[in-house]
């Protein structure tokens, strides 16, 4: 998939810089003719000559070659590239970026380029989580560059946290996924739920259930392995993704997760909704932890907003939403029932009858039906091989 395209390697200043060395060597393996461009503090990290060897072309740091007197033209640069991969990119590179300042070739060509942008972070956990930066990074993909999104792992600074530079073979599989002519759903915005929701009894205890999110995750895994940009919103848990253009915003209760569903649904194709909300609140949350006095305890509830029967009113023509059912008796008229009720293309039925389905296991059986009463049975299949299943279900069923 990268055989023949031309890509500039960008390395700004950071520790990550080691690793450019292989992204380089990779490329070049993969087929694709590379260039590098260096910042001057790029430098203090790697060498040029190891850059230059491995990518058989002279590196280029400066606007001009100051032995042969001639100007490395950044326009010609930028023309030329079909992608332009900045990895590491430091901070100070991010917040140039950000504001078009240009004192160095790379920036020059960067603002130059016409070409697909991709950047790949490399800083310690706090400069990742400062305000500046993180609306650094919101501005550079709100102008359709794409992040390589960084990794936890342990740190230059001996801390352990988010900011690592992805692995060098991620960013490869990064750039052949851009690149890849059989992604089904390139060009998809999708929204994807996942997880369960906690609804606050007191400062310390909640109403929830036992969903794991695996189930969603592996969805919104699989439609970016497609090529879609998926927006996971996801309640309390433990996972995070690993696959690159997954966007995730995590919330706690039902009433954030209709909040960020509500407000992002205008903008998308797609909506799978796999999240298990909870249905009711505690009317009443106590301020203080509640003192075990009484024999007996009375939490009054009232219903959380119903996310997928408000998202199926303001679905549009060109929308397809996907729903879940997971149910203990009458199966198919229950799920059939939501078709109806909350505006669904599809439902993916499972339950809690089937063993190795439901909560917190690794596998799934499901059957999945259309609107139209076309019903697909699935064997128990590993949650991973399930995804997959679903989102080919959509693809097919995606309006023309």
């Amino acid at each position: 998939m990268l055989a023949g395209k031309k890509i500039i390697v960008g390395v700004s200043g950071s520790i990550a810089a080691y690793k450019s060395a292989m992204i380089v060597r990779l490329l070049v393996k993969s087929g694709a003719e590379v260039k590098v461009i260096m910042t001057p503090a790029a430098k203090d990290f790697i060498t040029p000559l190891t850059l230059s060897t491995l990518s058989k072309n002279p590196v280029l740091s400066e606007f001009t070659n100051g032995e042969q007197g001639l100007w490395n033209n950044h326009v010609d640069l930028g023309l030329w590239a079909d992608a332009l991969v900045i990895a590491p990119a430091s901070a100070n590179t991010l917040a140039k970026m950000a504001h078009g300042q240009c004192d160095n070739l790379l920036l020059a060509v960067y603002l130059s380029a016409r070409c697909p942008v991709f950047f790949a972070p490399a800083m310690d956990l706090d400069m990742l989580q400062h305000p500046s930066t993180k609306e650094n990074i919101q501005k550079l993909e709100s102008w359709g560059n794409h992040q390589i999104n960084p990794t936890f792992g342990e740190l230059a600074s001996g801390l352990e946290g988010k900011g690592r530079m992805a692995e060098p073979e991620e960013i490869i599989s990064f750039l052949e996924n851009h690149f890849s002519t059989s992604q089904k759903l390139k060009g998809k915005k999708v929204l994807v739920t996942a997880g369960p929701t906690h609804e606050a009894i007191d400062p310390v205890r909640f109403i929830g259930n036992n969903s794991s999110g695996k189930m969603g995750f592996a969805i919104a895994e699989q439609l970016a392995k497609e090529g879609a940009e998926v927006e996971l919103v996801v309640g309390p848990t433990h996972l995070s993704p690993t696959t690159q253009g997954v966007k995730v915003t995590r919330v706690t209760s039902a009433q954030q997760m209709y909040e960020a569903c509500t407000s992002c649904f205008a903008q998308m194709d797609i909506a799978v909704l796999a999240a298990a909300v909870a249905d009711y609140r505690p009317i009443h949350t106590a301020d203080q932890k509640i003192k075990k006095t009484n024999d007996n305890l009375v939490i009054e509830l009232t219903k959380t907003h119903d996310i997928a029967a408000e998202l199926g009113k303001l679905k549009k023509a060109h929308q397809l939403m996907v729903g879940f059912a997971l149910e203990t008796e009458n199966e198919k008229a229950n799920a059939l029932k939501k078709i109806a009720s909350k505006n669904f293309d599809l439902i993916v039925l499972n339950s809690l009858n089937d063993q190795g389905a439901g909560f917190g296991h690794d596998t799934n059986k499901v059957a999945i039906i259309h609107k139209s009463g076309v019903e697909k049975n699935f064997n128990l299949k590993s949650k991973k091989e399930v995804a997959k299943d679903i989102v080919d279900a959509i693809v097919e069923a995606l309006p023309n």
